[in-house]
């Protein structure tokens, strides 16, 4: 099926080539637009030279990346740089739409629309974060303020982002590729809980890595206690690759865990899986523990809910604008008992196979051509903008 909108030539910008939510968004996006007869091109800085962590049906571009030190700030101000250099090059602006991701591409589509070299650019605004350092918030709140058009994936941060800038934003939302999650076991599955050493049950899934923003600390107190009446029960963290800083939080969580008492093998730390292993991942699972504190839309609770997962979530926006009481076990994420409490709930039958049901039809409500629609109105403004 094609878009009644003419060929769109659309370069969208996200700030890795790694596995997180954004640049999954990015990617699926730029699929999705293809497949509605568009020419998408996602671009990253490649600081490793080895691509993007997944294939994709459009063309993904590494953009050559500058070496860093260890520091945050200095690092983003790096990336900025970097995109900037490339795209000084007129060979490498040759699109109708430029479309930033988060705050490194949208400071370097910031600088180059205030040198003339681009007429202006959208954002999609995931979410915001609370800096320390007073520098990367004012990157922040640049990428976002100096945009002509502005994305989110939920209500909750269109609303923030009329708040606190004043400014109208699409809502989007996100999707999730049922053919490609699902509860139909694999081959791989095995091999996966082989390698990973998941041997106990029930099996606690987490995914993002150890962050602040995830409530990783919370998470694993209420899973010791999950323990005490499920003994065999053992916690999996998957995920974590981050241009953020979190060693300070990283060593919290172990100081935790080593003082916990827990046997080896009750923790374990997956790491940044393989894109082909991700559905494994989630059909070793009992459930899916995701209780963070802040997120904009949560795109792994639909990758769970698609492959059978039940689903354990905060009882927060964005979460409570796309489900129900009926289609998740809702948890305090500020509390430990309760989120405690929702692991021993939702393992309870006949309720886990009542929330796998639903899970499935809550995905099936959000998919990548319906987010990449939602998107053309605007694209096609800032197609109108370009070439007056």
């Amino acid at each position: 099926m094609t878009s009644p909108v003419s060929n769109l030539r659309i370069a969208i910008l996200t700030h890795s080539t790694n596995a997180r939510g954004g640049v999954i968004h990015a990617l699926e996006l730029a699929d999705a637009l293809t497949q509605l007869g568009h020419t998408a091109v996602v671009h990253a800085p490649d600081p490793s030279g080895k691509g993007f962590f997944r294939k994709t049906e459009t063309p993904a571009i590494s953009v050559p990346a500058s070496p860093t030190g260890s520091n945050v700030t200095s690092m983003v101000e790096t990336r900025v740089t970097d995109y900037v250099s490339y795209f000084e090059s007129p060979a490498h602006r040759r699109f109708d739409v430029f479309h930033a991701q988060d705050g490194i591409s949208g400071n370097a589509l910031t600088t180059l629309k205030q040198r003339g070299l681009i007429h202006g650019f959208a954002r999609t605004v995931h979410h915001m974060d609370s800096f320390d350092d007073p520098r990367l918030q004012a990157l922040q709140h640049r990428s976002i303020a100096a945009a002509d058009q502005l994305f989110v994936v939920s209500q909750m941060w269109a609303d923030r982002v009329a708040a606190e800038f004043s400014k109208a934003a699409t809502v989007v939302g996100n999707g999730v590729d049922i053919s490609r999650f699902s509860s139909k076991p694999s081959a791989r599955d095995a091999a996966l809980c082989d390698r990973l050493g998941v041997r106990g049950s029930p099996v606690m899934l987490c995914i993002g890595g150890v962050e602040e923003r995830k409530n990783s600390l919370r998470i694993f107190e209420a899973f010791r206690q999950l323990r005490s009446i499920r003994p065999s029960a053992q916690l999996v963290i998957a995920g974590g690759a981050s241009v953020l800083d979190h060693r300070t939080y990283h060593r919290q969580f172990q100081a935790a865990l080593d003082n916990s008492g827990l046997p080896s093998g009750a923790v374990i730390h997956a790491g940044v899986l393989a894109d082909v292993d991700m559905p494994s991942l989630y059909r070793l699972a009992d459930t899916l523990v995701f209780a963070s504190v802040r997120e904009g839309f949560g795109l792994v609770v639909l990758e769970a809910m698609a492959s059978g997962l039940p689903v354990i979530a905060s009882h927060i926006p964005p979460f409570t604008e796309y489900l129900t009481d009926d289609e998740v076990v809702w948890c305090d994420p500020h509390s430990i008992g309760s989120i405690a409490n929702a692991m021993a709930t939702v393992l309870a039958e006949p309720l886990r196979s009542l929330l796998s049901a639903k899970g499935y039809r809550v995905a099936r409500r959000h998919d990548w051509p319906r987010t990449a629609r939602a998107h053309l109105p605007v694209y096609v403004r800032m197609q109108e903008m370009h070439h007056a």
